[in-house]
């Protein structure tokens, strides 16, 4: 069974895989360690990774798929983010299909329009990384754990799990990206923690869209993840948009375009801006220098280190907040963190650098991969989790970012004065039971206590459980509650059973209390006459798949699935048809020359390039039974003329064995009685005067026309021979069997002993 961790960034994608000897990154069939997130279709094909990055120029791929997701129980999350959205180069929409806030996307595939939501995108991209895992592996793949910002809500993370399960993965662990990195920060390490306690360790991961920092607790046992901080929308391409506009501008005044209007120019501009930012990462100066970007104009423009610093002065002084609450959450001083490791695509900057550096009075430390700590520190943890490896003990202890909280139609459940049932911080997974005084069925609502731990515009709203229906025999009854705060980050209302209590108080007030062991079922206690009945739970997770939508999901899935293949297919046949015009044209004019008539060449000349015409003008686009029969049509004019030159090729060596064979057998045969020997040298003869008068037949012919004398008949001939000497030493010493033979050629044999 493979174990792997999936990194699905905004911008890339990841694959690591445990083996026995640690882990490595997987390569793509172009043998790259990332591959573009990205999704495209033509009206007949779906492209996936780099295939989709190739496509851009004629079809434009769904990309930021991440960022797509954000949208997903967001409500006010369109009207309030115009401007990012307005960077895609797709259209985007609100769904109405619930009121979760989710958004679709449209594409024309095989003749019919198909609308998409972040969640398929998603499936489709986890479809991609499995397929490469499993060609990389050689094996199946299943089990996974696959990476999530620490800031995503129930609905975002549940969505994770709706795609892996359409994509046909497991997710053993949605795992926080930065939780990712510290497990494979520390687990190599020895140098962490010790008699003078815990090492405490910082990490910043500055990505495409967003910023995320924890600080991190580690000593010899395992990790315990101390406090999250994040900006969900401050990211290196937020740096790339500053030279965006910068340059946008520029040619605006200079060359008399609008970029910002045409969506294959800005995304041109975009790529050239990415580029300059890596430039001016090592460099005082980047030159943009693109080639007809619009209106047939060539651009061309430069700018300064200095000069881009000041345009992006603001979002350097965002980097800053979320350290300061992961600090603040972390309860520590500056003075007790060991290191600040910086990680993430986005953190090349310079800037950033020298920021994080006065913030935290240290020069931050990169000593982990930016690109690819987070896919090993979930591939870690899937070896962790997975019975098929043994992996040292270690703990690994997440927190959540963000506080959760209970209410029923009374109010909040909680005995904080936060209403949080689950603080911020809280580990996961966790278990807590809650008793409730309930006579009949009645609504659980799960919230976020806190709409300020959340990105800006994000709902507080997570899900309802309806509990019941049941009637309560007393109006003492107390239902027990079980719930769940598990490895993925998702709470649940795991059970709940009514408690028929004659002995109890009646409270009216509800009560709480934290039990991680005990099991709830139907149980009888003696000594108080107490019942526990489980009750059925129904929960409506805000903004989710409903079952319905994901079965649905899933057979779209497999309908696309199913066309990939065909298409593929169809692309082997239509490629194998082109390859042999090229390679025929080619034999026909060296190797297959003499071996045809001038109007057989000028038959198959033509029926090649009229091949060719079509392939590249109404045959560029058919079906695989087509390029198929058009294959046939070819092979049955060339198939004459290859055998003809194969079998000249083969015909000398298949004689000379003829030849080698009739003497081998003249010599074994001096050892049988003379009749015997009389046989079998009577057949060499036979065989040598046939393969005489053909050969000789056969070299008065030209080689342009079918031979009189073909390879398969002189090995036919040899095996004929054979067949004859083994049967006269087979009967040579059975005289009753030798007379059945009748008028055979087989000679009479007496034993002479």
């Amino acid at each position: 069974m493979s174990v792997v961790g999936f990194d699905v960034g905004n911008d890339t994608l990841v694959a690591a895989a445990a083996r026995q000897r640690g882990i490595d990154v997987l390569l793509n069939a172009e043998s790259n360690r990332e591959s573009p997130a990205a999704v495209a279709f033509s009206h007949n094909a779906r492209l996936l990774g780099p295939h989709a990055a190739g496509a851009a120029s004629s079809h434009a791929p769904f990309s930021s798929i991440k960022r797509l997701l954000l949208l997903a129980g967001r409500p006010t999350l369109l009207p309030r983010r115009g401007g990012d959205l307005s960077r895609l180069p797709f259209p985007v929409e609100a769904s109405s299909a619930d009121g979760g806030g989710g958004v679709l996307v449209h594409v024309d595939h095989i003749g019919r329009r198909i609308a998409l939501s972040p969640t398929q995108l998603l499936a489709m991209l986890l479809g991609y990384l499995r397929q490469l895992a499993e060609a990389d592996l050689e094996a199946p793949v299943s089990d996974c754990v696959i990476s999530v910002p620490c800031y995503f809500t129930q609905a975002q993370r549940q969505a994770y799990l709706d795609a892996a399960a359409v994509a046909g993965l497991r997710p053993l662990r949605l795992m926080h990206d930065l939780a990712a990195t510290a497990l494979g920060y520390g687990l190599y390490r020895s140098d962490l923690g010790g008699p003078g306690g815990p090492t405490y360790v910082a990490f910043v991961d500055v990505g495409h869209c967003d910023t995320q920092v924890a600080v991190v607790a580690f000593d010899v046992s395992g990790m315990k993840v101390l406090s999250h901080g994040f900006d969900a929308d401050l990211g290196g391409r937020d740096f790339d948009e500053v030279l965006f506009e910068h340059f946008a501008e520029e040619f605006r005044d200079k060359y008399k375009i609008d970029v910002t209007g045409n969506v294959k120019a800005s995304m041109r501009l975009r790529a050239a801006c990415e580029k300059a930012k890596k430039v001016l990462s090592a460099n005082a100066e980047a030159v943009v220098n693109i080639e007809c970007l619009m209106e047939e104009k060539d651009v061309r423009g430069m700018i300064r280190r200095e000069e881009f610093e000041k345009l992006c002065a603001g979002l350097l002084e965002r980097v800053v907040e979320p350290c300061k609450k992961a600090m603040e959450g972390s309860r520590i001083g500056f003075d007790r963190l060991h290191s600040v490791e910086l990680v993430g695509s986005g953190s090349r900057v310079p800037a950033i650098a020298r920021i994080l550096a006065g913030f935290f009075r240290r020069e931050p430390s990169r000593t982990l991969n930016a690109s690819e700590c987070v896919a090993r520190g979930c591939a870690l943890q899937c070896a962790m989790l997975s019975p098929t490896f043994r992996v040292r003990e270690y703990e690994v202890q997440d927190a959540i970012p963000s506080s959760i909280g209970f209410c029923t139609s009374e109010g909040p459940i909680s005995t904080l004065p936060s209403n949080a049932l689950f603080q911020r911080g809280h580990p996961l997974p966790s278990v807590k039971v809650v008793t409730l005084h309930k006579n009949s069925k009645f609504k659980l609502d799960a919230f976020y206590v806190d709409e300020n731990e959340l990105p800006p515009g994000t709902s507080t709203k997570i899900g309802a459980f309806q509990i019941g229906p049941f009637q309560a025999h007393t109006e003492k009854s107390k239902v027990k509650v079980r719930i769940r705060l598990n490895l993925h980050g998702l709470v649940s209302v795991e059970s709940a059973a009514l408690i028929d209590d004659d002995q109890s108080d009646a409270h009216s007030a509800d009560s709480m209390e934290v039990d991680s062991n005990g099991e709830m079922g139907q149980q009888v206690d003696k000594s108080r006459s107490k019942r526990l009945i489980q009750l059925p739970i129904v929960q409506s997770i805000y903004g989710a798949m409903s079952n319905q939508e994901l079965l649905e999901a899933q057979e779209q899935e497999s309908q696309l699935a199913y066309q990939d293949k065909l298409m593929e297919r169809t692309k082997e046949r239509k490629n194998a048809l082109e390859s042999y015009v090229y390679d025929t044209r080619n034999k026909l004019s060296e190797r297959y020359r003499s071996f045809a008539t001038d109007s057989e060449r000028e038959e198959i000349s033509l029926s090649l390039q009229q091949t060719e015409d079509w392939l590249y003008e109404e045959g560029d686009d058919e079906t695989e039974a087509v390029y198929n029969s058009k294959l046939e049509e070819l092979k049955r004019l060339v198939d004459p003329i290859e055998n003809r030159c194969k079998d000249e090729e083969v015909r000398g060596q298949a004689t000379r064995d003829l030849l080698k064979f009739i003497l081998d057998h003249k010599t074994a045969a001096k050892s049988l009685p003379t009749p015997e020997q009389e046989a079998v040298d009577s057949e060499c003869t036979k065989a040598e005067q046939w393969l005489r008068e053909r050969s000789q037949l056969q070299e008065s012919l030209p080689k342009n026309v079918d031979p009189a004398l073909w390879s398969h008949e002189i090995k036919k001939k040899e095996h004929e021979l054979d067949m004859f000497y083994r049967n006269i030493v087979r009967y040579k010493g059975s005289p009753a069997r030798a007379d059945s033979s009748g008028g055979s050629d087989h000679m009479h044999t007496t034993d002479r002993d």
